[in-house]
Protein backbone atom coordinates (compact mmCIF):
# COMPACT_ATOMS: atom_id res chain seq x y z
CA UNK A 1 0.00 0.00 0.00
CA UNK A 2 2.20 2.53 1.32
CA UNK A 3 6.37 1.64 0.59
CA UNK A 4 9.51 3.09 2.93
CA UNK A 5 9.76 6.17 0.41
CA UNK A 6 5.91 7.32 0.83
CA UNK A 7 5.96 6.81 4.74
CA UNK A 8 9.15 8.68 4.72
CA UNK A 9 7.14 11.61 2.45
CA UNK A 10 4.54 11.68 5.72
CA UNK A 11 6.83 11.10 8.52
CA UNK A 12 10.34 13.37 9.67
CA UNK A 13 11.69 10.53 11.09
CA UNK A 14 14.86 8.68 9.80
CA UNK A 15 17.28 6.11 10.51
CA UNK A 16 17.71 4.89 13.88
CA UNK A 17 14.45 6.36 14.71
CA UNK A 18 12.00 5.10 12.13
CA UNK A 19 10.62 2.00 13.01
CA UNK A 20 8.01 1.73 10.25
CA UNK A 21 8.89 -0.44 7.33
CA UNK A 22 5.87 -0.88 5.02
CA UNK A 23 2.11 0.03 5.56
CA UNK A 24 -0.40 -2.47 4.29
CA UNK A 25 -3.76 -1.74 4.62
CA UNK A 26 -5.38 2.20 5.10
CA UNK A 27 -8.68 3.28 5.72
CA UNK A 28 -8.07 7.26 5.73
CA UNK A 29 -9.77 8.22 9.01
CA UNK A 30 -10.37 5.03 10.03
CA UNK A 31 -7.27 2.66 10.19
CA UNK A 32 -4.09 1.58 9.16
CA UNK A 33 -1.88 -1.89 9.66
CA UNK A 34 1.88 -1.41 8.83
CA UNK A 35 4.98 -3.70 9.80
CA UNK A 36 8.20 -3.21 11.30
CA UNK A 37 10.97 -5.97 10.94
CA UNK A 38 12.64 -6.47 13.94
CA UNK A 39 16.44 -7.47 13.23
CA UNK A 40 19.97 -7.98 15.37
CA UNK A 41 21.15 -5.36 13.78
CA UNK A 42 19.09 -2.80 15.65
CA UNK A 43 20.99 -0.65 17.41
CA UNK A 44 19.03 -0.80 20.64
CA UNK A 45 19.90 -4.62 20.68
CA UNK A 46 23.47 -3.69 21.90
CA UNK A 47 22.46 -2.23 25.28
CA UNK A 48 18.74 -4.17 25.64
CA UNK A 49 20.07 -6.76 26.75
CA UNK A 50 23.35 -8.20 25.89
CA UNK A 51 22.87 -12.13 25.87
CA UNK A 52 18.86 -11.75 26.00
CA UNK A 53 17.73 -9.51 23.11
CA UNK A 54 14.58 -7.90 23.78
CA UNK A 55 12.98 -4.71 21.83
CA UNK A 56 12.29 -2.38 24.38
CA UNK A 57 8.70 -1.26 24.99
CA UNK A 58 8.87 2.70 24.38
CA UNK A 59 9.95 1.72 20.93
CA UNK A 60 7.14 -0.46 20.06
CA UNK A 61 4.87 2.35 21.57
CA UNK A 62 6.62 4.88 18.91
CA UNK A 63 6.44 2.06 16.02
CA UNK A 64 2.48 2.16 17.10
CA UNK A 65 2.60 6.09 17.49
CA UNK A 66 4.37 6.65 13.89
CA UNK A 67 2.00 4.27 11.99
CA UNK A 68 -0.91 6.21 13.31
CA UNK A 69 1.33 9.48 12.44
CA UNK A 70 1.18 8.13 8.83
CA UNK A 71 -2.98 7.53 9.10
CA UNK A 72 -3.37 10.86 10.51
CA UNK A 73 -0.88 12.92 7.88
CA UNK A 74 -2.39 10.74 5.18
CA UNK A 75 -6.20 11.56 6.14
CA UNK A 76 -5.12 14.75 6.77
CA UNK A 77 -3.12 15.68 3.42
CA UNK A 78 -4.18 19.06 2.39
CA UNK A 79 -4.50 20.75 6.10
CA UNK A 80 -1.14 19.04 7.67
CA UNK A 81 1.04 20.13 4.75
CA UNK A 82 3.83 21.68 6.87
CA UNK A 83 2.78 20.27 10.21
CA UNK A 84 3.89 17.25 12.38
CA UNK A 85 1.96 14.41 13.84
CA UNK A 86 2.72 15.17 17.90
CA UNK A 87 2.45 12.31 20.39
CA UNK A 88 0.71 13.81 23.39
CA UNK A 89 -0.35 10.92 25.89
CA UNK A 90 -0.68 7.20 25.91
CA UNK A 91 -3.13 5.36 28.25
CA UNK A 92 -4.25 1.60 29.04
CA UNK A 93 -0.54 0.65 27.84
CA UNK A 94 0.19 -3.06 28.96
CA UNK A 95 3.03 -5.29 27.62
CA UNK A 96 1.72 -9.09 26.48
CA UNK A 97 4.94 -10.39 24.70
CA UNK A 98 8.73 -10.12 24.47
CA UNK A 99 9.85 -8.78 20.83
CA UNK A 100 12.57 -10.30 19.72
CA UNK A 101 15.08 -10.16 16.87
CA UNK A 102 13.58 -11.83 13.99
CA UNK A 103 10.31 -11.08 14.51
CA UNK A 104 7.57 -9.06 12.62
CA UNK A 105 6.15 -6.27 14.55
CA UNK A 106 2.52 -5.69 13.00
CA UNK A 107 1.15 -3.00 14.20
CA UNK A 108 -2.56 -2.42 13.96
CA UNK A 109 -4.00 1.62 14.51
CA UNK A 110 -7.76 2.34 14.62
CA UNK A 111 -9.57 5.61 15.41
CA UNK A 112 -11.33 5.88 18.44
CA UNK A 113 -11.86 9.55 18.56
CA UNK A 114 -11.12 12.85 16.30
CA UNK A 115 -11.68 16.14 17.08
CA UNK A 116 -10.27 18.97 15.16
CA UNK A 117 -6.21 18.41 15.53
CA UNK A 118 -6.76 15.85 18.15
CA UNK A 119 -6.62 12.27 17.28
CA UNK A 120 -7.58 9.25 20.16
CA UNK A 121 -6.19 5.60 18.58
CA UNK A 122 -5.98 2.38 19.65
CA UNK A 123 -2.77 0.65 18.91
CA UNK A 124 -2.20 -3.19 19.09
CA UNK A 125 1.34 -4.40 18.31
CA UNK A 126 0.99 -8.79 17.10
CA UNK A 127 3.96 -11.18 16.75
CA UNK A 128 2.84 -13.88 14.84
CA UNK A 129 -0.80 -13.42 15.31
CA UNK A 130 -0.27 -12.97 18.67
CA UNK A 131 -1.05 -9.27 21.20
CA UNK A 132 2.76 -8.29 22.35
CA UNK A 133 1.23 -4.85 22.91
CA UNK A 134 -1.91 -2.68 23.52
CA UNK A 135 -2.24 0.84 24.09
CA UNK A 136 -4.32 4.11 23.71
CA UNK A 137 -2.26 6.60 21.72
CA UNK A 138 -3.50 10.63 21.45
CA UNK A 139 -1.73 12.57 19.14
CA UNK A 140 -1.91 15.88 17.64
CA UNK A 141 -1.61 17.54 14.00
CA UNK A 142 0.24 20.90 14.92
CA UNK A 143 2.77 23.84 13.67
CA UNK A 144 6.38 22.49 13.35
Amino acid sequence: MFDIISIMDALPHRYPFLLVDKITEYTPGESIVALKNVTMNESFFQGHFPGSPIMPGVLIIEALAQAGGVLAIKTEEEKARGKLVYFTGIDKTRFRKPVLPGDQLILKIQVLKKRRAIWVLKGEAFVDGALAVQTEIMAAIMDK
